[in-house]
């Protein structure tokens, strides 16, 4: 299957995306492995003519905001965000209406449409100087994720109005569980991602993004890494730095994460399907909150 694929691959003058939390067999076949914003922009710099996004819907909208000449497929339609999924676009104005002089930063794990209707994007990285570089805000009403939120809000001075959505798979994340692991691994370091709860993130050694995450960890002096996300991270991990060992959260599973096969990704290439389209009207306007993000960082 996998010989079958990189045929179909080559054929469609395809790239394959592979976010960090997909299986292993998955993350093998691909062409890049990463976050979803830098997949996203990786797949917009590279001459390909359909891009395969093996993650959940909105990273794929992403994609195709980046490139709307090219096709963008989700090998299953169906792998959503349950964060992403606790925000409308109806819902985002009416808190606008009660916070109008406050400006809008969107974690980039939402949907387009509520992207458009943000003044800018964020990522779990770079969401602290999102924040600082609106000058002209007081208040920034920070959506969807409360957790990643709350962590922005510890290191600034502006007011943050707090979304009541968050990541399951971090939020689920206890403090038992952590501290059962340093019990069990008295050397080992703790980095959590900030979709974490802050309770948990109070016991981290060091709050990171996935991206960061992999660089902290072939910096680190740390042998053993205790690993506060989901756990398809580990592979990668593991995959980059052999000689140390990481250890992951039991029952950090992002469901959604884990649904596409390869069988999928072959009849995906075979049909070009199912295609993820954004509006036009709503690719415009989502794709200039990113713009403003990315001249930040």
């Amino acid at each position: 299957m996998e010989e079958r694929i990189k045929k179909l691959k080559k054929e469609k003058n395809a790239v394959i995306l592979a976010h960090n939390y997909q299986p292993p067999e998955i993350q093998d076949i691909a062409d890049f492995v990463g976050d979803s914003l830098e997949l996203s922009r990786k797949a917009a710099s590279v001459d390909a003519e359909v891009i395969v996004f093996c993650g959940v819907y909105f990273m794929a909208e992403t994609a195709n905001i980046l490139s709307p000449e090219k096709v963008t497929l989700l090998p299953d339609i169906y792998a959503g965000c349950q964060l992403a999924d606790m925000i409308t676009v109806q819902a985002l104005r009416e808190k606008k209406k009660e916070y109008p002089g406050a400006a809008v930063v969107c974690y980039v794990n939402s949907p387009a449409a509520v992207k458009a209707e943000s003044d800018i994007c964020c990522t779990s990285a770079n969401a602290l100087a999102v924040v600082n570089s609106l000058k002209d805000f007081d208040k920034i009403i920070f959506v969807p994720d409360k957790n990643l939120g709350s962590y922005v809000a510890s290191k600034t001075s502006k007011e943050i109005i707090l979304w009541d959505g968050y990541c399951p798979t971090h939020n689920d994340i206890e403090v038992g569980q952590i501290a059962k692991l340093k019990e069990n691994y008295p050397h080992a370091v703790f980095m959590a991602h900030p979709e974490c709860r802050p309770e948990v993130l109070a016991l981290a050694d060091e709050v990171l993004g996935t991206s960061d995450m992999l660089k902290f960890a072939s910096k680190s002096s740390a042998n053993e890494i205790i690993v506060g996300t989901e756990e398809g991270m580990v592979y990668r991990l593991q995959k980059d730095n052999p000689e140390k060992k990481f250890i992951k959260i039991e029952r950090a599973i992002c469901k959604d994460m884990k649904i596409i096969t390869l069988d999928k990704i072959e009849k995906s290439l075979k049909n070009l399907e199912p295609k993820v389209v954004v509006p036009n009207e709503v690719r415009v306007k989502a794709k200039e909150s990113v713009n403003r993000m990315m001249k930040i960082s």
